[in-house]
């Protein structure tokens, strides 16, 4: 009973977590509220798959190698903040462009597997997602879990990323939601795009931190 209780406090925590602030939430919530409700939810399986990967990876330990590597580190924090800042720029640089729409309600906005596969980047992009994995992993696990709850936590945890994910897809794929943000897509995308870049310079800008660190 006791197992059950920790893999409920760790799907809880997580959630919490899904649910901050960051460029994952802000990604998804423009392909729900500029594309079709299906690309909401692509979106949604992609941000899924990621805490499926970040999950099996932690269990697995390997991002010790985190620690261990200080290179490694280094390099997914300057190319995954890179990556954030390119997002960014696009964002930003599209809120002028119109969007095209069908039947007075339908944005065509690209395609499922397109929208599955840019969410699913940005939250690999972000190495903090896989530390903060690790982390709670290691603190919320007990000391010698059994197999089966190693088993269960990664398909568990793409459960809890997606069912956050598609809740907010439903809710921003609606007419009122889309029609606050067409009225206001310039300044929306503007904010967007800044808050995704600047949380990709600061991931950059962490990463050549730690390389003159490590020089010295």
């Amino acid at each position: 009973m006791s197992e059950i209780a920790t893999i409920v406090s760790i799907l809880g925590v997580f959630l919490l977590g899904a649910m901050s602030p960051g460029p994952s939430f802000v990604v998804v919530s423009r392909i729900a509220v500029s594309g079709e409700r299906t690309e909401g939810l692509a979106a949604a399986i992609g941000m899924g798959v990621g805490g499926f990967i970040f999950a099996a990876i932690a269990v697995a330990g390997l991002t010790a190698l985190l620690v261990q590597l200080a290179w490694l580190d280094i390099a997914l924090r300057i190319g995954g903040g890179a990556y954030l800042l390119w997002i960014g720029i696009k964002i930003w640089r599209g809120a002028n462009e119109p969007l095209e729409i069908s039947n007075g309600e339908t944005v065509q906005a690209g395609s499922f597997r397109r929208a599955l596969v840019r969410a699913l980047l940005v939250q690999l992009a972000n190495p903090k997602t896989a530390i903060f994995y690790a982390s709670m992993f290691a603190a919320m696990l007990p000391a010698s879990p059994p197999l089966w709850m190693l088993l269960v936590l990664p398909p568990l945890l793409f459960c809890n990323e997606f069912a956050w994910y598609a809740i907010v897809a439903f809710a921003l794929s609606s007419h009122g939601p889309r029609s606050i943000y067409l009225r206001a897509k310039r300044w929306i995308d503007r904010a967007a795009g800044a808050v995704v870049g600047a949380l990709g310079m600061k991931l950059m800008i962490e990463g050549m931190g730690a390389m003159r660190t490590g020089m010295n």
